[in-house]
C-alpha cells in the first residue's frame, strides 16, 4: 500500500480515492494522535466550495465526536484562515477539506497542528499507522459540535494587522476561482479603499477552478485590459496562493511576487538574514534580481512544506513557490493568498508605479525541459556517473552564473528530467537535448 498522505494531506477523486469512510477514519484517528491521547480534543473544520465538502465534513465530524472530540465548524473559508483560527480558539488541531487548485471532482483533507502548521511526516505516519491497524479508540463521552459565528472576521482582522497602507485610488480586478475567497476577498479589499471588480465569485459546487483562478489567468488578463484596471489578483480554490496580472495583462508569477515582497521587507528592515527561501524550480531570474538588491536565495525541494521546514530550521521569514504559494511567517504559519495579495497591492500603492514597472524588476529567463528515458533502477545513478557529472559542470561553467542546469528524477516514471535555463532559447534547446541523450546513453 502506498503512503496515504501526499505533500499536502490526503487527496483524491471523491468517492474513489477519497471516500466518506476514509474521512471518518482520518477524523477519528487524527484527533486522537493530535491530542496526544487526550480524548477530549477541540478540532476546527473549514472547507472550500466543492459539492463533496459537506458529506466529507459530516464523516469527519462523526469520526472526531466518536473519539470524544469537540468540533467547531467554520464553514466555507480560505485554508490560511484555519491556521489562524486554530491559534485563536486554542484548538488541538484544524482540518481543511479542499483539493486546492484541482477540479471539483477531487477533494482533500489536510491537518494543521495546534500552532497552525501543517503536520510533520512523523505525525502523518502515526495517523496512517492507526488507520492501517484499525486501532480501537475508546471514549467515555461523545463529542459536541458547534458552528463558529463569522470566523471570517477574525481572519480578516488578523490579515490586516500591521498594515497601515490604504489602497485608495487602486483599481483591482479579483478572480476568486469560484472558491473559498468568493465571499471574503471582495469586501476585504473594498474596505481598504480599493475600487474592486470581481470575477468567478459565484460558486455552485462544480465550477471551482473551472477556467478561472490562479491556474487559468487568461480571463483575468482580458478583463484587466478591457476595463483599464491597475492590478489583477487571482486566487486558487482554497485561497492559499495568489498570482497577479499587471495593467498590460501580463502574468506576475510567484517568483516576481517573492522578489517584490523580499525587496520591500529589506527596505522596511523586516527581512531576516537578507534571505528569500525558494524551490529548485524557481527561475534563475529571481536569483539575479535578488542579488541586484543584495539579497540571497536558499533553495529547497519542490513543495511548500519543504520551504516552510527550511524557514523554521534557519530562522527565515519569507519563502514560496513560482505557483504563488507564499509564506510570510511574521503574519501566518502557512501560504496565504489574501495576505500575499494585500502585500502586493500595498507595494503598488506605496511605490506609486504601474504594476508593469514592478513586474519588470525581474526578468524571467527561458526554460527548456527535456525528459530522458531511462530505467527505474538507474534513474538516480546520474549522480554517480562521472561522464554525466562532468558534462553538467561543463554546461554550468559555460553559463557563468547566467544560466543553470537542474536534473530531477521522476518520482513515478522511468524518466530523468533535464531542465536548462539561460538567455538563448535555441542554445538551451540544443544543450538540453544533448544532455538528455547522454543520460539516456549512460543509464538506459
Amino acid at each position: 500500500m502506498s503512503r496515504l498522505f501526499g505533500t499536502d494531506g490526503v487527496r483524491g477523486i471523491y468517492e474513489k480515492e477519497l471516500t466518506t469512510e476514509l474521512a471518518y477514519q482520518l477524523g477519528h484517528y487524527g484527533s486522537y494522535v493530535l491530542s496526544k491521547g487526550n480524548h477530549n480534543p477541540k478540532i476546527i473544520i473549514g472547507m472550500d466550495t466543492r459539492i463533496s465538502g459537506k458529506p466529507l465534513e459530516a464523516a469527519l465530524v462523526d469520526g472526531i465526536t466518536a473519539a470524544g472530540g469537540d468540533v467547531l465548524l467554520a464553514g466555507v473559508i480560505p485554508t490560511p484562515a484555519i491556521a489562524v483560527l486554530v491559534k485563536t480558539y486554542q484548538a488541538d488541531a484544524g482540518i481543511v477539506i479542499s483539493a486546492s487548485h484541482n477540479p471539483y471532482q477531487f477533494n482533500g483533507i489536510k491537518f494543521f497542528n495546534s500552532q497552525g502548521f501543517k503536520l510533520s511526516d512523523n505525525l502523518e505516519d502515526q495517523i496512517e499507522d492507526c488507520i492501517k491497524k484499525g486501532d480501537s479508540i475508546k471514549s467515555d463521552k461523545k463529542g459536541h459540535v458547534a458552528h463558529l459565528e463569522h470566523p471570517e472576521i477574525i481572519y480578516q482582522e488578523h490579515t490586516r494587522h500591521g498594515f497601515n497602507t490604504s489602497l485608495d485610488g487602486i483599481k483591482l480586478i479579483i478572480d476568486c476561482a469560484n472558491g473559498a475567497s468568493s465571499k471574503i476577498a471582495p469586501d476585504f479589499f473594498k474596505d481598504l479603499g480599493a475600487d474592486v471588480q470581481v470575477i468567478a465569485d459565484q460558486p455552485n459546487g462544480k465550477n471551482i477552478n473551472d477556467h478561472c483562478g490562479s491556474t487559468c489567468i487568461s480571463n483575468l488578463s482580458d478583463n484587466i485590459i478591457a476595463k483599464g484596471a491597475d492590478l489583477g489578483l487571482a486566487f486558487d480554490g482554497d485561497a492559499d496562493r495568489c498570482l497577479a496580472v499587471d495593467e498590460k495583462g501580463r502574468l506576475i508569477d510567484g517568483d516576481t511576487i517573492l522578489n517584490l515582497i523580499g525587496r520591500k521587507m529589506k527596505k522596511d528592515g523586516t527581512l531576516k538574514k537578507d534571505t528569500v527561501v525558494v524551490t529548485v524550480m524557481s527561475n534563475i531570474g529571481l536569483d539575479i534580481a535578488l542579488k541586484e538588491y543584495n539579497l540571497k536565495s536558499v533553495k529547497t525541494d519542490v513543495g511548500d512544506r519543504y520551504v516552510l521546514e527550511e524557514m523554521l530550521k534557519h530562522g527565515y521569514n519569507i519563502g514560496g513557490e513560482q505557483s504563488g504559494h507564499v509564506i510570510l511567517l511574521d503574519h501566518n504559519s502557512t501560504g496565504d493568498g489574501m495576505l500575499t495579495a494585500l502585500m502586493l497591492a500595498s507595494i503598488l500603492h506605496e511605490e506609486q508605479k504601474k504594476a508593469s514597472e514592478l513586474n519588470d524588476l525581474m526578468v524571467s529567463y527561458p526554460q527548456v525541459l527535456v525528459n530522458a528515458q531511462v530505467t527505474n533502477q538507474n534513474k538516480f545513478n546520474y549522480k554517480k556517473d562521472t561522464i554525466i557529472q562532468n558534462e553538467i559542470k561543463r554546461v554550468e561553467n559555460h553559463f557563468s552564473g547566467q544560466g543553470r542546469v537542474l536534473i530531477r528524477p521522476s518520482g513515478t516514471e522511468p524518466l530523468v528530467r533535464v531542465m536548462i535555463e539561460g538567455k538563448d532559447q535555441a542554445e538551451l534547446e540544443k544543450i538540453a537535448h544533448n544532455l538528455a541523450s547522454l543520460i539516456e546513453e549512460r543509464l538506459a
